[in-house]
Parts: C-alpha cells; structure tokens; sequence
C-alpha cells in the first residue's frame, strides 16, 4: 500500500518537476534558476550578516514580518510536514531513501531540511541538516532565499529598488520580481512535467495546466490573486469553507411549490464552478457530494430516502487506476436530481453540498494501518483522526413538499 503511491509518485517528483521547461523571458529565466531541483544549500552566511539575517528559521523572519508569519502558521504550507507526511517517511528514509527525498523537494524543498543527501546511487546523512527548520514543512526561505539573498515581489506602486543603498538594508535588502506574483511560481509544485505520472491520459498533478486551458489565465487572473489575496500568506483552498462559496454557485430548488401527500415530488441541487480557476477540486485527494434527503414533520430523516452524486477524481489507493472523474472544469455544472414519494403532510427535502477535503487520506491512511506502518504509526494514526475530522458543509436548505 504504501510502496505504489509513495514510491512510484514522489520518487518520481525530482525529474518530474525539474523536466518543466520555461521560455527565456526574464520573469521565467528567473524562475527557471529559483526553482532548479534540488535547492541548493544556503552556505554561510555573509560575514556582516547577524545570527538573525543569517538565520533560516520562520520566526526569525517573523521578527520584522509578524503578520506574514502569524497567517502562514494557518496555513496548510505550515503544515506539509505534518503527521501524514513525517509519519510515512520514518520508515521510508529507511527502506526507500530515495523516495523520501522526492516527497521532500515540495514538501520541505529546502537543502537544509532533508536528513539525507543523495551520494550516487545512495545516500549519506546531510551535513547542513536543520531537524527544526525541517519540521516547518514549506517555510519563508523555501520561497524566499537562495544562497542567503531575498526575493519577493515587487513594492506595490510596482517599483523594484530600493532608495536606500543594499548594504544599509537588513540582509541587504531583497532582489524583487514580478515572478512572485505569476502563477509559474505555484507551477513547480503544482504541475507534473508533461511526461509525469498520469492515469487514464490525465496527468495526476494538473493544476496549473487547468489554470492556463481556463478563463482566468486569458484574463489574467493568477494563482495569487484567489490564494494570496492582497498579498496574505493564506494559501486558502478546498480546506476552507468559505473559499469553496466563493467559488461556487449553488442553487435548490423543487419542481412544484407544493405537492399532495402520494404525489410524486422533484427537487434539483444543482452546483456551478463559477470562480474556480482550475477542476473543482483539484488534484486527487478531496471529494464534494451533493447530498438529498427526505426529512419528515419532526425533523427526523426518512430511512432509506437518501441520495448523493459525487464530484471528485477518484483513484486506486495503489494508484493503480482511475475509477472515475466527475469533477467540474471551470464554468460547468452537475446537478443531484431528486425523486421521492411525498409520505405525509409536512415533509420536506433537505439538500447539502458536503466537501470531505481529505478523503483519499481517510481511506488510504486507514489501509497504512491495516498494513502496518511501522515506527510512524502513531503519527499516523494522528493524521487519520485529523482526517476524519475534516469534512465540512457548505451549502443546507430544506424545501417544504406539502
């Protein structure tokens, strides 16, 4: 169970993301050399840096950035080296090293943070190893630092240099580009290379190429301006309940006012993926179900009379296989249409879009388990709860039938 995903998916990962290719502007020239795999080690310092310029860890960088800091410990970049992930590579950096640094190239990129380096066709533990830094999962440097310099987006009134010389500037100030604000620069984690892993003809990791076949990248819409709105360091996506309402229309609706007892009533719950700027969900891992019911006099639910369609792509715990897609591009619909004898007086129809934002996890951590997952059980065992837990409702109405 574990091997296939693991093994065949983020082995995989390093010459995936870095096979990527970019155009020669600048913007992509720049982007091409930020994100080469694997990052390169920061190396020492500069010489007049203090141990807080020179420090790697997101707090230091929170000393003078405490609001970015403060939103990306909400966010699920803070947590790419959560118990999921950290459970499953204790037995990994054992038995498939190499797998295991493949999963590190997204989910902690930085050379500081993997325990082992490559060394030909094995490995030997990292000199540069920070295990605290590595706990950070997608930390500030991963994006930010290269060889101990800063980057960020330019000012914004647009500019790119600073009036005050470099050298008066902590950590010498921060080379800007317009990169940050594209969406390329989500691509090397959000995009399989076009000969990546893929099932069915798809592309396991498709995000970015949705984005680009979409409206909103001819409008010019960017990653960025959904998931760094105003430039937070939220990153808020299917996890988040109201990110998914914003991006959705949702409407109910029953196909007569009012039915007899006997009769025969309908109702439609119909979803449009309005301002979703890729497949909604995304990526393999959640599920929205469209869900109906009928609910009698007293509130109570009628056995029996629930009914659900499912958008989600869902696949093989193996990975194995596709067994369906019935996600929605952006733009399109699906409809639940509703059948159901009317009871009794008083009944009504309780319609719900539920999104189960972890639901390939659920199941596949449940397997891990059953398996055995060795000395990363409890952590494990820790994500399956979270998992359980995760599920939301975004959408509740009841519609009266008689």
């Amino acid at each position: 169970m574990r091997s296939r995903p693991v093994a065949v998916l983020l082995a995989a990962l390093i010459g995936l993301l870095a096979g990527a290719t970019l155009a020669a502007d600048p913007v992509e020239e720049f982007l091409r050399r930020h994100w080469r795999r694997p990052l390169a080690p920061q190396g020492a310092p500069p010489a007049r840096f203090t141990a807080l310029e020179g420090s790697l860890a997101t707090e230091a960088c929170g000393t003078c950035h405490p609001a970015q800091l403060a939103e990306w410990r909400t966010s699920l970049h803070a947590q790419t080296m959560g118990p999921g992930v950290a459970g499953q590579l204790v037995e990994m950096l054992r038995s498939d090293a190499e797998s295991a640094l493949a999963c590190l190239t997204c989910h902690a990129p930085l050379a500081e943070q993997a325990p082992l380096v490559a060394a030909g066709a094995a490995t030997r533990p990292n000199p540069a190893y920070d295990a605290a830094l590595g706990a950070r999962g997608l930390a500030c440097a991963a994006c930010h630092v290269r060889g101990h310099a800063r980057f960020g987006p330019p000012r914004r009134d647009g500019s790119l240099e600073s009036a005050a010389p470099r050298a008066t500037l902590p950590h010498e100030g921060a080379t800007r580009t317009p990169a940050f604000l594209r969406s390329e620069f989500c691509q090397s984690c959000h995009q399989f290379a076009p000969d990546g892993f893929a099932l069915n003809g798809k592309l396991l990791e498709n995000t970015y190429n949705e984005w680009r076949a979409s409206r909103f990248a001819r409008e010019g819409t960017q990653c960025q301006d959904c998931h760094m709105p105003d430039r937070h360091h939220l990153w808020r996506g299917i996890h988040d309940p109201e990110t998914v309402r914003s991006g959705l229309e949702i409407r109910a609706t029953t196909g007569a006012p009012r039915y007899g007892v006997g009769e025969t009533a309908t109702a439609t719950l119909r979803v449009t993926s309005t301002r979703v700027g890729h497949a909604f969900p995304t990526y393999v891992t959640a599920r929205v179900i469209l869900r109906a019911e009928l609910v009698d006099a007293a509130g109570r639910v009628v056995a029996g009379s629930r009914r659900e369609r499912v958008i989600a792509r869902e696949i093989a715990l193996d990975l194995s296989r596709e067994i369906f897609d019935t996600r929605l591009l952006p733009g399109r619909s699906t409809a639940l249409e509703y059948r159901v004898r009317v009871p009794a007086a008083g009944a009504r129809v309780r319609l719900a879009v539920v999104v189960e934002p972890k639901a390939f996890y659920t199941k596949f951590f449940e397997a891990l388990l059953a398996e055995g997952a060795g000395r990363g059980e409890a952590q494990i065992r820790q994500a399956l709860e979270a998992a359980r837990k995760s599920p939301f409702t975004v959408f509740l109405q009841e519609l009266p039938l008689t």
